[in-house]
């Protein structure tokens, strides 16, 4: 449904992503980040997903081409880990952001595991976006700081979570809380990556709950 992209980070360098069209002209947009494996089928299918729903979405990849196996967990945290965080989130998220915002409409951003920490960062360093959509990702406290979010926020995370856990979610939570920050919370009696069809841990009850809630979020943000 969808197609390869090339546009441009706000540094004029090139990146790429994988963009699905709503039917109609000047739909909203959606920024959706990838996870730690890469840019795969299934976040394309996130994508073409959100196309039908009525959004323009694009997914940037981060990775440059690269997909790690979803068995290779070694591999995955490696390649997540030799990331720059802040330069993935300033300049290719925010190059996706600012292609969907060239018509003038809204822009919100959505990501998973490692997409879903950058959301939240980018909700604090991205100023072309409305509104964010968190799965079970928190970024370390340097990296975005509550009080510097300036969108309102909805979150989903895993109660079976061993990486994004529920003490870290409290924490994060309570902190947002603290800012005056706007802030949905919803939990699942899931795992991590419980919306990847793709991945043993696929809870489809949780998946199909939390795709009903963020579409609405995004609908009542971005129009």
């Amino acid at each position: 449904m969808g197609t390869a992209l090339i546009f441009k980070r706000p540094d004029n360098g090139d990146a790429s992503g994988y963009l699905a069209n709503a039917a109609s002209g000047n739909a909203p947009g959606v920024v959706v980040i990838h996870a730690v494996w890469g840019l795969t089928d299934h976040i394309k299918a996130v994508c073409d997903r959100f196309a039908l729903a009525g959004f323009d979405a694009l997914a940037p990849d981060l990775y440059n081409g690269e997909v790690v196996p979803f068995n290779d967990l070694h591999a995955a945290d490696l390649k997540m880990k030799s990331l720059d965080l802040i330069d993935a989130t300033t300049q290719s998220v925010r190059g996706a952001a600012q292609y969907l915002a060239r018509n003038g409409t809204k822009v919100g951003l959505t990501g998973f595991c490692l997409g879903g920490a950058l959301t939240i960062i980018g909700a604090a360093k991205v100023p072309e976006l409305a509104a964010g959509v968190v799965f079970y990702g928190i970024p370390a406290r340097h990296a975005a700081k509550p009080i510097d979010v300036g969108i309102p926020l909805q979150a989903h995370f895993a109660n079976k979570d061993d990486w994004c856990t529920p003490r870290m979610v409290d924490g994060f939570a309570e902190e947002m809380n603290a800012a005056g920050k706007s802030l949905e919370v919803f939990r699942y009696d899931a795992e991590h990556g419980f919306v990847n069809e793709q991945l043993p841990c696929h809870n489809r009850t949780a998946a199909e709950v939390a795709w009903g809630r963020t579409t609405g979020f995004f609908k009542k943000h971005l129009g």
